[in-house]
């Protein structure tokens, strides 16, 4: 049994799951991930690896910024969620060009992109 004390933290804790732009972003994570498994090989350790790094970067910054106990820090983790958002967007476009991406995938990824960073942008300027 959880002590009130523990209810607390938890909600405090794991309160990001709440927010959209998280949500957004993790599913745009999980997207990219599955997208990637089927890039070629000897890209594994190039384009495959920056792209899930940056795209994973989203989502976690918003984390780790909830995390701090400021609203000021929230806010520049925000601003570098964005910023991963933008790498994202260019090695998509690099990974789409290269032919690694199907023009069905990438359309749906590159809606998937302009959706939470119209979300993600809303938040951070709300967050000042």
């Amino acid at each position: 049994m959880i002590s009130t004390i523990g209810q607390k933290y938890n909600k405090s804790l794991f309160g990001y799951k709440n927010l959209i732009a998280w949500q957004k972003s993790d599913e745009l994570a999980h997207f990219v991930y599955n997208l990637t498994m089927a890039f070629p090989k000897d890209e594994l350790y190039g384009l495959t690896s920056q792209l899930r790094r940056a795209v994973l970067s989203v989502p976690t910054n918003i984390v780790e910024g909830y995390g701090r106990n400021s609203k000021k820090e929230f806010h520049r983790y925000l601003a570098i969620s964005l910023a991963s958002l933008a790498e994202v967007t260019y090695l998509l476009e690099f990974g789409f060009k290269r032919n690694y991406v199907k023009e069905k995938d990438y359309l749906m990824v590159e809606s998937m992109v302009a959706e939470v960073g119209r979300i993600l942008w809303k938040f951070y300027v709300s967050q000042q």
